[in-house]
């Protein structure tokens, strides 16, 4: 293992983060707020860490092998973390603990979306600005922005751009260089994002609002400028606009590079993923909807639509915007909601859960199952896209799916042997390693009320679900540190 290059990857990685931090400190001018001095602090401590970790080894310069690009990318993603809680310590409004900011940057950064914060109307611009930034940032992974620039500096990018990807095939390349790739996904994501803040403005939110909430969308994250989310600004178009650029946020990027490439929807209506993903979401939202009207949450049948169609897609992207409480909706539509958000969105998206691909893949896997005890001696292979899926691939999913379900009864029991009721527990694993946000019971509306180890123990589920379990799971097998 190249501890030297890692650690120069690291301080290469720190100072790029740091700029990140000169679009708050020109909102914090124009805006005239006070919490210049807190962003323009935390851009010198972060830009001299990243420093003084290159500066002794910038002449270390060594092809990464891939144990390596999993450990620079668990690492990054916890100093990524720390580093950008460092304004939230220093702020004034709102004031808050090491691990309050901590939890806040990590949540904005694995674009969970989840928030021990209150009174977000009143907020400085700058920092709502910089929340919606690190959510940003986070969507399409950080790591994969550096994967395009790192290789100009003499790193190697494929062992990252691996460790970093969603979804359980990783190889695919839509270029045949792995820098080509990284810009092909970042130029989609930038033009969903001017597009969707185009959209919001065209719509009636204010600029600000409309750029803030263009960043949450696209990422998937769910942090708003308002207490009220989406819902602050009762207008069915904005929502409508959300609920449009929330699913195409929830598709495979490849899917969106290869329709432009051909100028064609083909790609979407050829792929299995795709479907599986629509039709999921038609058949909840169709559910919600009828179930609302029938318990007269809603009085009309409009109303019951637009709120029921918005919340199955935010919730089932893992966005976690909101335009009403759905935490308190009658029956089983809470719950409901919860379970959508373990399948998530698709491989190769800004979405979180377990994606769509792995879900397809377990259902297409048990009905192979049910047909060999009809059948022991049939060769029944799973095929994706009328594609065989290696066996390699179907027993990955099964392993990690079984390893996402332990490290989620583990972590509910750990919140619950601390004092929180079950279904404050249960939503909240669920909701922090989906990457989802707004939870039920306790954190229905946030998670300041949590004791602060319970806050630690959801970091690490926001950072397994990010990262996809065995990014970090390896870490801690002995054959992962054997020579």
């Amino acid at each position: 293992m190249h501890v030297t290059a890692i650690l120069r990857i690291l301080g290469l990685l720190l100072i790029i983060f740091s700029s990140t931090l000169i679009p708050p400190i020109l909102v914090s001018l124009y805006y005239s707020d006070d919490e210049l001095s807190a962003f323009v602090d935390a851009f010198a401590i972060i830009l001299i860490a990243g420093v003084l970790l290159w500066l002794p080894f910038r002449r270390h310069v060594h092809e990464l092998r891939v144990r390596d690009g999993f450990l620079v990318v668990a690492l990054f993603w916890v100093v990524l973390g720390s580093v950008g809680a460092v304004p939230f310590i220093f702020s004034n409004d709102p004031h808050m603990s090491i691990t309050d900011a901590f939890f806040e940057s990590l949540s904005g950064l694995t674009t969970t979306g989840a928030t021990v914060m209150t009174g977000i109307d009143t907020l400085p611009r700058s920092i709502l600005f910089y929340r919606q930034e690190l959510q940003w940032l986070g969507g399409m992974g950080i790591i994969v922005l550096a994967v395009a620039v790192l290789p100009m500096l003499g790193i190697g990018g494929m062992q990252l751009f691996r460790a970093e990807t969603p979804g359980p095939m990783k190889d695919n390349k839509l270029t045949p260089r792995i820098t080509e790739t990284a810009k092909a996904l970042w130029y989609i994501y930038l033009g969903l994002t001017i597009t969707c803040g185009l959209a919001y403005w065209g719509a009636g939110m204010p600029p600000f609002d409309a750029i803030a909430h263009s960043f949450s969308t696209v990422a998937i994250g769910g942090f708003s400028t308002h207490d009220l989310s989406i819902g602050y600004f009762q207008n069915e178009l904005i929502e409508m606009i959300a609920v449009i650029f929330m699913l195409l946020s929830g598709m495979n990027f490849a899917i969106h590079f290869m329709a432009w490439r051909r100028l064609s929807i083909r790609p979407y209506t050829e792929d299995s993923e795709v479907r599986t993903y629509v039709l999921l979401l038609l058949l909840v939202s169709l559910l919600t909807v009828v179930y609302l009207y029938l318990t007269r949450t809603f009085p009309t049948w409009g109303e019951a639509l637009h709120h029921g169609v918005f919340q199955v897609v935010s919730i089932g992207t893992t966005t976690g915007f909101t335009t009403t409480e759905y935490f308190a909706w009658p029956g089983f539509l809470p719950v409901l909601l919860l379970f959508v958000s373990f399948v998530g969105g698709c491989a190769g998206s800004t979405g979180g859960g377990m994606k769509v691909i792995r879900f397809l893949l377990l259902l297409k896997q048990g009905m192979r199952e049910i047909t060999r005890l009809v059948h022991p001696n049939a060769q029944i292979p799973v095929k994706v896209n009328n594609t065989p899926m290696p066996d390699r691939v179907v027993n990955s999913v099964w392993g990690f799916f079984a390893s996402y379900i332990a490290a989620f009864a583990v972590m509910m029991l750990i919140l619950m042997a601390l004092g929180l009721d079950q279904v404050t527990a249960f939503s909240a694993v669920a909701a922090c390693i989906n990457n989802l946000g707004p939870g039920l019971g306790e954190v229905g509306a946030h998670y300041g009320v949590l004791p602060d180890v319970a806050k630690w123990v959801l970091c690490a589920a926001m950072l397994l679900g990010r990262l996809e379990i065995f990014t970090i799971l390896v870490l801690l097998s002995p054959a992962f540190w054997r020579r």
